[in-house]
This record gives C-alpha cells, sequence and structure tokens, in this order.
C-alpha cells in the first residue's frame, strides 16, 4: 500500500473549466483573461506567504478575478458572479475520477493537498463526485500559509502519520513537484501541456501525460 496525494486545483480540477463555461459570453479573450485570472491567483497565494501575512485562497481568487477582468476589459465585468460561482464548483478533469477508484481499487491511500480553502474544497470535490475515492482533503488554511512552504507538505505526513519517503505527490504544477520532492515525496509531474522542465535540481520520479497513467503503473 502507498499514500497517493494530489494537488486540487490544475491537477485533479481544470482551472479553466469556468471560463470554459461562458466562453461564448466572454468573448474572444476568454482564455487571455483565464490565465491572467490563475496566474495572479498564485501569485497573491506566494507573496503573501512570503511576506508573513495570509488571506483564504477564495478571497485571492475574487481577487485575482478583478484584476484580470480590469486587464481584459473586453470581458463583461457583469459575468464575474457567475465565474466564481462556476470556479467554485469546478469541472474534474475527465481522468480524475476514475484514476482516484482504480488506485482505492488496488487498496492505495488516496488524499488532497491543497491551498483552497475549507469551503473551496467542499465544493470542488462534492461537484466533482470524488469524496468517496479520498482518504483526506488537507487544506492549508489551518497553517495560515501557502505553498510551497515545507510545513504545508508536513500536513500529510501528519495525517497519514507516516514518514516522506511514504507519500507519492502528484501535481501538473511543476514548482509543487519541486517543492514535494524537496521534502522528501516521490514527485510525480503530470505534464499535459508538455511544459519544458523548470527546476532541474529537484527532477520528479516521473514525467506522466495523464492521471490515468498513473494509476495504470501504481
Amino acid at each position: 500500500m502507498s499514500i497517493f496525494v494530489f494537488d486540487a486545483y490544475g491537477t485533479l480540477f481544470d482551472v479553466h473549466a469556468a471560463i470554459a463555461r461562458f466562453r461564448d459570453k466572454a468573448g474572444p479573450d476568454a482564455e487571455r483573461m483565464s490565465e491572467i485570472w490563475r496566474t495572479k491567483q498564485l501569485e497573491y497565494s506566494w507573496t503573501l506567504t512570503l511576506a508573513g501575512r495570509y488571506a483564504p485562497f477564495w478571497t485571492l481568487t475574487d481577487r485575482a478575478l478583478d484584476f484580470a477582468l480590469a486587464r481584459v476589459p473586453s470581458v463583461d465585468t457583469a459575468l464575474k458572479p457567475q465565474l466564481l460561482q462556476a470556479y467554485f464548483n469546478l469541472d474534474a478533469f475527465p481522468d480524475a475520477r476514475a484514476a482516484l477508484r482504480t488506485l482505492k481499487s488496488k487498496g492505495h491511500k488516496t488524499g488532497i493537498l491543497s491551498n483552497g480553502s475549507p469551503e473551496m474544497l467542499d465544493g470542488a470535490v462534492d461537484g466533482a463526485g470524488v469524496r468517496g475515492d479520498l482518504d483526506a482533503v488537507l487544506s492549508v488554511d489551518v497553517l495560515k500559509m501557502f505553498k510551497p512552504r515545507p510545513e504545508v507538505y508536513g500536513l500529510v505526513t501528519k495525517h497519514f502519520n507516516c514518514k516522506p519517503g511514504d507519500v507519492t505527490f502528484v501535481s501538473s504544477n511543476r514548482w509543487d513537484v519541486m517543492a514535494s520532492v524537496s521534502v522528501g515525496f516521490h514527485g510525480q509531474w503530470i505534464n499535459r501541456a508538455k511544459y519544458p522542465d523548470e527546476y532541474p535540481d529537484f527532477p520528479p520520479e516521473r514525467v506522466l501525460n495523464s492521471l490515468t497513467e498513473l494509476a495504470a503503473a501504481a
């Protein structure tokens, strides 16, 4: 038995699914707006943590959307409430639920470690119907700091009462995989977009194209 812990946003849940639901209304700059939204959301989490400050991830998501809409004025600001609601109930990637179930059927423990606030994670997990496929849903909110602080990854070993080497950590975010490897986890990079590597000093154990590939090899 192994412990498989997943990043939530971008790994299990599609962060661009919100704009996808309203692409026609958002217009030709929809994807650009969504990319800015995601970039600023993460930037705010990093800068606050570096400054020793904290605000819930949902607050940062709201602020990042305001910024993105201001940067891309072709997207109607009246869409904001609908976009936020869609983000609260993000679609899972098509292979997420099947991968989690496959891992559980093989006797592995599964969990989420996320920057998301508890309410956000509840909305995404329940909306995707994967609650029963997870042994733990861990939020940074209990520490009031965000990834990639090493203390955050310690939530996993504390919850499962295990050593870092017992944990396989799965993320589509290369910086997240880097941080997990630095604390002793077995990092798995889900590189759907075929991005180049950025952290050669902290290589992932495996680079995979999908969660299906991960589950099949477990």
